[in-house]
């Protein structure tokens, strides 16, 4: 349920983990890469991993959201590489009896995500030097 890949990460799938007959909602978060940063053109992103404590920590945030939340189902998949425009670098997808749970959940996870899984990104701008960037909340 929790993994990290090298390619481009399909949606079917990820939702297709977090199916039950219990739930009747599936809420998902997709991180894409945008053009932008500030007034700068980014033409990809590239993401490095601590690999093992990553999967740790996505399992973690699993065990997490499981205490906190009324939840069926939860699964989280980052990609590392490069990332193109338009491309998902994350994808949550939380299932749960009613929506309001689900929604919650997704919302802890991905903050939770960018504030202790070491995960790196740096941006390939159209000008200027390649930057590590920091996650924000």
């Amino acid at each position: 349920m929790f993994e990290i890949v090298d390619q481009q990460i399909d949606l079917d799938s990820i939702v297709a983990k977090v199916s039950s007959p219990k739930a009747g909602a599936i809420t998902t978060f997709i991180g894409v890469t945008r053009n932008y940063t500030d007034d700068r053109q980014v033409n990809y992103l590239f993401y490095e991993a601590y690999h093992s404590m990553a999967l740790q920590q996505l399992a973690q945030i699993g065990e997490e959201v499981h205490k906190k939340y009324k939840i069926e189902k939860i699964a989280i998949t980052h990609r590392i590489g490069r990332v193109n425009i338009e491309e998902a670098s994350v994808i949550i997808a939380v299932s749960s009896g009613h929506r309001a749970e689900s929604i919650e959940a997704c919302h802890f996870a991905i903050d939770t995500l960018k504030e202790i899984v070491p995960i790196w990104k740096k941006e390939f701008m159209e000008e200027g030097d390649p930057e590590w960037i920091a996650n924000h909340l």
